[in-house]
């Protein structure tokens, strides 16, 4: 499972970028994702204070590079 990421510079918000996080919870719903990923997006964040996340979901891995 990977979480994707849609963060925004702070200092400059129409520059944005997708991260993806491997999130290791391949077998896990994506319910049970998007509850457990918060904590791991909070460690992004504090790593990466210049940046705003202003959304996220859960991708599973074989979806990734997917149109989706």
């Amino acid at each position: 499972m990977f979480i994707v990421l849609y963060a925004c510079l702070i200092s400059a918000p129409a520059t944005c970028r997708e991260e993806h996080i491997n999130f290791s919870m391949e077998a896990a719903a994506p319910m049970a994702c998007m509850i457990s990923s918060q904590a791991t997006i909070a460690q992004w964040t504090k790593a990466h204070p210049q940046w705003q996340v202003g959304r996220w979901r859960c991708v599973a891995a074989d979806r990734l590079g997917h149109d989706i």
